[in-house]
């Protein structure tokens, strides 16, 4: 197992570009199926989700050829088996969403429970609620695995999900982009990587209408095409390299930033004392940063708490948490949707980090306090808690070991180039 071993009190400075969006490619690439025709992706991140998602495709029979930069070319002309493998699928969480493409395209799928972060429970009742509303039987087997099966897709009409699921929404559409007649779907995500899918299939020749809003509705066509995407930056990238450069002192510029998705991130990191320029798609992170707390009317304890799209996203609940640890002042981070999101805190503690955890869910930070380096090794329990504890690390006196990574590199393409190249002193031992 690899680790990462970090030399605090060097602030970050330079310049980074960010990478693309790992929920958007996650998806898109699965949507690939949806077509006998080539396709080319651009922006595509070099993460080990990605890597996994091309496993899956290869053993189904896909084509891929990688045309450097991060641009891959992707043909399902045929795809040979319907029973995906296991020990693939269970590499990465957002391996359900096949099951959607699968069913357009063959009829039938047969995949087991996803893998992914253990933050909490993560149901998946709404995909399946979705996936009988378009006709399909759904069978549950034991051990997890689940059978799936279609006469053919049928619009559902007015389909209202139980809650606004990322992966619920995105695996609707793909099915129901295919499906004959209509389906309206309420209470969908929104999120930019929902937008990428929504505007990739209707470049593929797909009829979706209501892009980036609760209620989309999509016309089922009867065939897709093959098509050309880039998709976008990834905010979540940002919003963590954003809270690297402010608990490290540093300036940073992030190239292609795409500030238009970082408003509720920067609403709730100015409650932080932290600030950034926009800059065309760039955004820049100036060094002068107040890291102090603002409190809440009447003085009050702040909170932070994630919502649905455009909301605060819970992802970045993690970073926010060690930025809250060097501002000064007192804050409450509310996480109601995973009851496992804080439970690396004590790593935190261990640090010198003044916090409560008061339950699963919630955690008080009284910060402003310096951080001390822990030699003897940290865990990655997932992708953002191990990318909050690089943070840590970044900002902690002395020399921070960081075990686990791959956890990280699910998610964060290259992450401790980039940071060397803003200067920090990080290095990847084996």
């Amino acid at each position: 197992m690899a680790k990462f071993i970090i030399e605090g009190g060097h602030p970050l400075k330079g310049t980074i570009t960010a990478s693309g969006n790992k929920n958007a490619a996650l998806k898109l690439l699965p949507a690939c199926l949806l077509t006998e025709e080539p396709v080319i992706l651009h922006n595509i991140p070099d993460i080990q989700d990605v890597r996994a998602t091309f496993d899956i495709l290869h053993d189904l029979g896909v084509e891929t050829a990688d045309l450097g930069g991060g641009s891959w070319r992707i043909q399902a002309r045929e795809i040979r088996k319907t029973v995906l493998d296991s020990t693939l699928t269970g590499r990465t969480r957002a391996s359900f969403v096949f099951s959607g493409p699968m069913l357009a395209r063959l009829g039938q799928v047969t995949l087991s429970l996803p893998g992914g972060d253990v933050i909490g429970a993560r149901p998946l009742d709404t995909h399946v609620r979705a996936l009988k509303a378009l006709g399909v039987d759904v069978d549950m087997h034991p051990r997890g695995q689940f059978h799936m099966n279609t006469d053919g897709l049928q619009g559902a009409g007015y389909l209202l999900l139980a809650e606004a699921s990322v992966t619920a929404t995105e695996n609707s559409v793909m099915a129901a982009a295919l499906a004959k007649g209509e389906t309206l779907i309420d209470n969908a995500a929104s999120e930019p990587h929902v937008q990428d899918l929504c505007h990739f299939l209707n470049r593929m020749g797909a009829n979706i209408t209501g892009i980036g809003s609760s209620r989309l509705t999509i016309q089922g066509v009867d065939k897709l095409s093959g098509a050309e995407f880039r998709i976008g930056s990834d905010f979540m990238e940002v919003g963590s390299f954003i809270g690297a450069t402010a608990v490290t002192g540093g300036e940073v510029r992030i190239k292609q930033a795409e500030p238009k998705n970082l408003g509720m991130i920067r609403l709730v990191y100015e409650k932080l004392g932290v600030h950034w320029l926009d800059d065309g798609e760039d955004i820049i992170i100036p060094a002068a940063q107040s890291l102090c707390i603002e409190p809440a009317l009447g003085g009050r304890i702040a909170a932070i708490k994630p919502l649905p799209w455009p909301g605060f996203p819970p992802d970045l609940m993690s970073i926010a948490l060690v930025m809250a640890t060097q501002a000064q002042g007192s804050i409450l981070l509310h996480d109601w949707m995973y009851e496992s999101r804080f439970f690396f805190v004590d790593h935190l503690a261990f640090m010198g980090a003044r916090i409560v955890l008061c339950d699963p869910h919630r955690v008080l930070v009284q910060g402003g306090n310096g951080l001390q380096a822990n030699p003897q090794g940290v865990p990655s329990p997932d992708i953002r808690a191990g990318m909050a504890m690089i943070m840590a690390g970044l900002c902690a006196k002395g020399e921070t070991v960081i075990h686990n990574i791959q956890q990280i590199e699910r998610g964060y393409e290259r992450v401790d180039e980039k940071l060397r190249a803003l200067g920090a002193h990080i290095e990847r031992v084996a």
